[in-house]
C-alpha cells in the first residue's frame, strides 16, 4: 500500500514509460509537457490522481508528464459575484427583495480543488442561503436601519461556511 504522496511500484513504471515516450517524441510532446502558471495563479498537480507533495505550485514553468500528470490552475485574484435578488419574508411578515455582492478569493488552492466541485457556485449558493436565513430573523425596520451590521454578520457566516473549501470572504455589500 503506497503512502499518501507515493504512487507505488506500478505508478513509477507508468511514470518511467511516460518519460521515455516524451523523450522519444521530443519535438512534438514538449508543447504538451510545459505549462506556464501566471503570477496570480497556482497549479495543483495530480500524479495518477493523487496530489503531488508540496501543495500548490507557482508561478512559473512546470513540466507535466502526459497521461500521468494532470494540472488544475487556480486563480487567486479576488472574484465578485452577484447574489440574485431574493424575495424574503421578514419576521414582521413583510416581503422584501434584497440582493448582494460578494467579494471572495481562494486562499488554499489545494483545498479549493479537492474539497468542492465548483467553488464559485458553491459560494454563491451559500450566500443565497445565508442571506435568506439572516434576513428572515429581522424586521423590516431592522433591515433598513442595520444594513451594515447585517452585511458584517453575513460576511462572518459566509466566511465560516466557505473556509473548509479554501475560500476567504473579503466583503459583502447588500442592496435593496
Amino acid at each position: 500500500e503506497p503512502s499518501d504522496g507515493d504512487v507505488g511500484l506500478c505508478g513509477w513504471v507508468l511514470v518511467v514509460c511516460s518519460f521515455i515516450l516524451v523523450i522519444l517524441a521530443f519535438p512534438i510532446t514538449i508543447f504538451y509537457c510545459i505549462n506556464v502558471v501566471q503570477e496570480y495563479q497556482r497549479a495543483v498537480i495530480f500524479r495518477l490522481g493523487r496530489n503531488r507533495q508540496g501543495g500548490a505550485k507557482g508561478p512559473g514553468l512546470f513540466f507535466i508528464l502526459p497521461c500521468v500528470d494532470s494540472i488544475v490552475k487556480v486563480d487567486l485574484r479576488t472574484t465578485t459575484f452577484n447574489v440574485p435578488p431574493q424575495e424574503i419574508l421578514t419576521r414582521d411578515s413583510v416581503t422584501v427583495a434584497v440582493d448582494a455582492v460578494i467579494y471572495s478569493r481562494i486562499v488554499d488552492p489545494v483545498t479549493s480543488v479537492t474539497k468542492v466541485t465548483d467553488v464559485n457556485s458553491a459560494t454563491q449558493l451559500l450566500a443565497q442561503t445565508s442571506l435568506r436565513n439572516i434576513l428572515g430573523t429581522k424586521t423590516l425596520q431592522e433591515i433598513l436601519s442595520e444594513r451594515q451590521m447585517i452585511a458584517d454578520q453575513m460576511e462572518l457566516q459566509l466566511d465560516q461556511g466557505s473556509s473548509p473549501w479554501g475560500i476567504k470572504i473579503e466583503r459583502v455589500e447588500m442592496y435593496d
